[in-house]
């Protein structure tokens, strides 16, 4: 009996091209460096871009790329170096400018991956149809605020920023103490109706380029980006508005709080300077 020989198919690489090409999200491959090294033809489509472009990595005059918050995302090099560094994947809302304008909205996931032996970066770009940072999880349903998980995206892109442009981030921790005693004594939507108060004073009497989340159960943190100084300020405007008294419904609340703060000039990474300021607070 004479041996059957098979080999794979010669139009191996041309149905993975038919494949990426046709699928429903756009698909950009990066080196290190931020440099594209492969595009579908929808990956183009939704940054409003050719795809030659983005083989080129040309971009035309007043294109830019911001995510939800305002903030223009670090350049290809900084990003692929943050998506490396870090814990290996990034997810990010983007919204894509022309000359101010605001165009398509997109979610991004770039993924740490190795292309022939080197350190590259798969980025997965999709359209916004629906208010996708509910649907994901990233805002907390009680309060509206961010939550930890798109909270510790904005203070990755904060520190980047700093350690690029030479500015500061500061990062607040801010303990609601004794939360559990007010839902025993006065029942749980006393203390949602506290912390959603405590929430509304922090988004409204801070800057708005700052970054006000929910950390935890009794927790809140805020991210803001300043040229110089330390967070000592930002630190006493967020104990100021957090203790304050608070009417809910009929309870009179006198809120006590713990805030720590640390500021950093991009150097340490976000689980360094969130570790150092959740120490802290935990010793206060």
């Amino acid at each position: 009996m004479s041996a059957v020989h098979t080999a794979a198919p010669i139009t191996t690489g041309t149905v993975w091209d038919e494949l990426v090409s046709e699928l429903p999200v756009g698909v950009l491959l990066q080196d290190e460096h931020g440099a594209v090294l492969a595009a579908n033809s929808l990956a183009g489509h939704l940054l409003g871009l050719s795809r030659a472009q983005l083989l080129r990595n040309t971009r035309p005059d007043g294109w830019q790329v911001c995510d939800d918050s305002g903030a223009p995302l670090p350049q290809g090099a900084e990003l692929a170096a943050q998506v490396l560094r870090g814990n290996g994947r990034l997810a990010v809302p983007l919204v894509v400018l022309r000359n101010g304008i605001a165009g398509s909205r997109l979610w991004a996931d770039f993924h740490a991956v190795s292309h022939r032996g080197r350190p590259s970066v798969l980025t997965v770009l999709q359209p916004v149809h629906t208010d996708v940072p509910h649907s994901r999880g990233l805002i907390d349903p009680l309060t509206g605020l961010p939550s930890r998980a798109l909270l510790l995206d904005r203070l990755e892109q904060s520190l980047t920023r700093s350690r690029t442009n030479g500015s500061l981030s500061t990062f607040v921790l801010v303990d609601v103490r004794k939360l559990a005693e007010v839902n025993a004594e006065h029942g749980f939507d006393v203390g949602d109706g506290l912390l959603t108060v405590l929430a509304g004073r922090l988004r409204q009497g801070l800057r708005d380029d700052h970054t006000v989340a929910r950390y935890g159960g009794d927790e809140f943190a805020v991210v803001a980006e300043h040229p110089c100084g330390t967070g000592e300020p930002i630190a006493a405007r967020v104990r100021e508005l957090t203790q304050r008294a608070v009417l809910v419904g009929k309870v009179r609340l006198h809120p006590r709080v713990r805030v720590c703060w640390a500021t950093s000039d991009g150097s340490a990474p976000a689980h360094t300077v969130i570790g150092h300021v959740e120490k802290r607070l935990r010793t206060a």
